[in-house]
């Protein structure tokens, strides 16, 4: 970058202290400058953009937790409406636990990874039922893990107990009608 400066500016000379002559395009040396110093910006705008649009996709393919009031806003309002409405674009599974539940702690991994795998297909919400006793009771969550199956169109399907991945993934095709990617088949 120095050489490339040294280049550009060599055919200036200095003056007096602090001033320069006009090159041969008729710019001096403090407007170049500071050319160069909007085009740094620029590009450090841009390279933040790129960094904040790749951390997006990334959180796009992650289990997202939600609150009573995130799963109004992103599933249903069940304070508002009492007529199923889903308020998503793609099939949605929604698992309720809790921290200290075992068989929750073990079908976790198994969630991410499907997550991982389907991509943009699919999306894995987990509600903690401790944490959001709204939501649990508009379902009538009595026992966890349960799992709430939402295709885009149609009425949401329940399931209780720790399942297989195996399960997930029939589930998935059967219910939410989204076919398994290649690397489960």
């Amino acid at each position: 970058m120095k050489r490339a400066m040294r280049r550009l500016f060599s055919h200036m000379r200095m003056t007096k202290l602090g001033e320069f002559s006009r090159n041969k395009f008729g710019t001096g040396y403090l407007a170049i400058k500071n050319k160069f110093r909007h085009m740094k910006k620029i590009f450090f705008a841009l390279f933040v953009t790129m960094i904040n649009l790749s951390a997006f996709s990334q959180a796009a393919n992650e289990v997202i937790h939600l609150d009573d009031n995130s799963f109004k806003e992103k599933v249903f309002d069940f304070t508002n409406s009492k007529e199923w409405n889903f308020k998503g674009d793609k099939p949605v599974i929604v698992d309720f636990y809790a921290t200290w539940c075992g068989p929750c702690k073990r079908v976790a991994p198994v969630l991410e990874e499907l997550q991982k795998e389907y991509g943009q297909d699919i999306q894995i919400y987990k509600v903690d039922t401790d944490k959001s006793p709204m939501v649990s009771g508009a379902f009538g969550i009595k026992s966890i893990p349960s799992f709430l199956f939402i295709p885009v169109k149609g009425k949401p399907t329940m399931a209780q107990g720790a399942l297989p991945k195996e399960t997930f993934v029939k589930a998935i095709k059967d219910v939410l009608g989204v076919n398994a990617p290649e690397s489960i088949k």
